[in-house]
């Protein structure tokens, strides 16, 4: 193909144009996340968890297809074909100035034109897909239709089109110079849209991949006194400010929050899109209040922090440290007012416990059930948790897993003294009274701790995760595993049940053992020895959370339908005789919801009390 000098011309000036365009739109983006401070305490680490995690999420689109298979596919192969593409990209400029790389006669050229060709009929394809699920079917959570969505698919098919018909084409005709310059126009016009639309996200989103924190909804520490969390722009991390422009606006993490499905009005991906459109009308130096006019207060404290919404962003945005970030700020400073909550505060600063009871019903219920004191010579200790030594259902918890343990002959102890590990008060945002629980908690072990350190066991995954994670930033953590854990290896000496019919249990995922921890199979196998394990329709990571988390179990009556109603009718429904919790938090949540949706309710549980009403007295 022969170009004259005026064409070179008018391509060059396209180009420049084109390329001006581009940074006209991008470099703002870049310097608004170039400006914002640094995460504190954030260090890169170990490389090869970030490639391995790049090749899988980025190269492969693992993440993109496990979650929305057809849709995933479909957008997956658009990925792919634009790889391929790329050095087709280079070749067609190339030859606009008659220099080509490739050429359609030789051996390698012919192949990978005809593997672009391969490429560009699945991406023509796909993309009519995406477009016709975008503007016909129209998933509610994929929110309002963009004019911009239309106008890049439309580009995207042209390209493959233009392609396609000047392969189809012999390129020294006027219908091939025709089709060259089709593909040329429609690829120029499309690279100054994308930093001005959600595909800002092909830019961004293979850095925010490699680059996200490590560790499941790891709250950055913060950096000294006078850092209260984010308040204003000031606060606002390069992290945060990557990850928010680089939400693709997929809304899979509106279509998993618990809250917005119970008709609340938190939406992740507002949250994410409001600290994008701060942060593009403030920026970083500003100190104009985040929440208010682009971030909802009255959203991010209806989070039950089930880290659903993270657990399924393909691009590696990490929604909950914004969010406990954004109450930090309002905790923090005093801004946050909300009867329930500052009586949960008073009730965990004065009592101890996030219950409010008084803190000697603890002894009392040590004493009646017996249970020995740690002295440091046992092999674990028993972190009994608000739960465990103050409600009644978490009571028979404890009593159960204690049947196990001697039953195991295993040697265990409780503390004389223990205070709530902070939990509600570290989602909730309230880090002073947070690392004031931790730290006197770790004065009193390290009272009891004589040669090593204890190992601790609690059937709570609030208190595992709190206490194994979050008490860091008090100084150091424990090392402490949830009792499916420890019931899981010793499955072999625990009683089974043999049969034809078996009682139904359906296990209820709680979101603190499985995303939090990753602990799916352990309370499955441990109920299969002795029950049959039915599924409830949202299992394992997508598992629907009971509504508890994040402090909401303390915050009074809910907007819209409450959390633990729509989960419980989902368990019912599956016919199941008992429903097996692993959680204290989601047996409680249940405990009146399972009554409220089924006059003939089934059994609640707690996996250890399966376990140990196999065992003789």
């Amino acid at each position: 193909m022969i170009f004259s000098p005026a064409e070179k011309i008018v391509l060059a000036l396209l180009i420049a144009a084109s390329l001006t365009g581009f940074w006209l739109r991008l470099g703002p983006v870049v310097r608004i996340i170039r400006a914002a401070k640094p995460d504190a305490g954030f260090h890169i680490g170990a490389i090869v968890p970030r490639v391995r995690r790049f090749v899988w999420e980025v190269l492969l689109q693992g993440k993109v297809i496990k979650d929305r298979p057809v849709a995933g596919a479909a957008h997956a192969l658009v990925f792919w074909g634009f790889c391929a593409f790329a050095l087709i990209t280079m070749n067609h400029v190339a030859t606009g100035f008659g220099l080509p790389l490739l050429t359609r006669s030789g051996g390698f050229g012919a192949f990978y034109f005809g593997l672009a060709a391969v490429f560009a009929v699945a991406v023509a394809v796909s993309i009519s897909y995406l477009a016709f699920r975008r503007y016909l079917l129209r998933p509610v959570w994929l929110g309002k239709l963009a004019p911009e969505s239309g106008i890049i698919a439309a580009l995207i098919f042209i390209l493959m089109v233009t392609y396609l018909g000047g392969l189809a084409t012999d390129e020294s005709t006027l219908t091939g110079h025709a089709f060259w310059w089709g593909h040329t126009l429609a690829l120029l016009i499309f690279l100054p849209l994308i930093p001005h639309t959600k595909h800002l996200h092909l830019v961004l989103s293979p850095l925010t991949v490699f680059m996200k924190r490590e560790g499941f909804s790891d709250i950055p520490k913060l950096a000294g006194d006078e850092d209260f969390g984010l308040v204003t722009g000031k606060d606002v991390t390069q992290l945060d400010a990557l990850q928010a422009f680089s939400c693709v606006e997929c809304g899979r993490c509106t279509e998993h929050c618990p809250a917005n499905n119970t008709g609340k009005v938190l939406n992740p991906k507002e949250v994410i899109l409001g600290l994008r459109s701060y942060l593009r009308a403030e920026g970083t130096a500003s100190e104009a209040p985040l929440l208010g006019v682009h971030i909802s207060e009255e959203a991010i404290f209806q989070c039950t922090t089930c880290g659903a919404c993270e657990q399924s962003c393909p691009v590696g945005i990490q929604h909950l440290p914004d969010i406990i970030g954004l109450r930090r700020g309002a905790v923090n400073t005093g801004a946050w007012e909300d009867p329930f909550g500052t009586k949960l505060f008073l009730a965990m600063e004065r009592n101890g416990n996030s219950l409010g009871m008084a803190s000697g019903e603890r002894m009392k219920f040590i004493e009646k059930a017996g249970l020995p004191i740690y002295d440091g010579t046992q092999e674990y200790c028993l972190w009994l948790g608000c739960m465990g030594a103050y409600d009644p259902a978490g009571r028979e918890t404890v009593q159960a897993l204690v049947k196990i343990l001697r039953h195991l002959n295993i040697t265990f102890g409780v503390l004389r003294k223990e205070k709530c590990n902070g939990d509600p008060a570290r989602r909730l945002g309230n880090d002073l009274l947070f690392t004031s629980l931790a730290e006197e908690n770790l004065q009193t072990i390290d009272g009891v701790s004589k040669d090593k350190a204890p190992k601790f066991l609690s059937i709570c995954p609030h208190c595992v995760r709190t206490m194994s994670t979050d008490w860091q930033e008090a100084g150091r953590t424990v090392e402490i595993e949830h009792h499916s854990e420890l019931l899981a290896r010793y499955a072999s000496q625990l009683p089974s049940a043999g049969g034809e019919t078996r009682e139904k249990v359906v296990y209820h995922d709680p979101c603190y053992l499985g995303r939090y921890r990753g602990v799916y199979d352990e309370p499955r196998s441990v109920l299969a020895q002795s029950v049959e394990v039915v599924e409830a329709p949202r299992n394992r990571e997508k598992s629907f959370c009971c509504g508890a988390g994040g402090g909401q179990m303390f915050l009074g009556e809910e907007k819209g339908e409450r959390v633990n109603i729509t989960r419980a009718r989902e368990l019912t429904e599956t016919g199941a005789e008992t429903v097996a919790a692993a959680c204290p938090f989601c047996a409680s949540m249940f405990r009146d919801a399972l009554k409220a949706v089924s006059e003939n309710p089934p059994k609640l549980l707690d996996i250890a009390q399966i376990v140990a009403r196999g065992l003789e007295e």
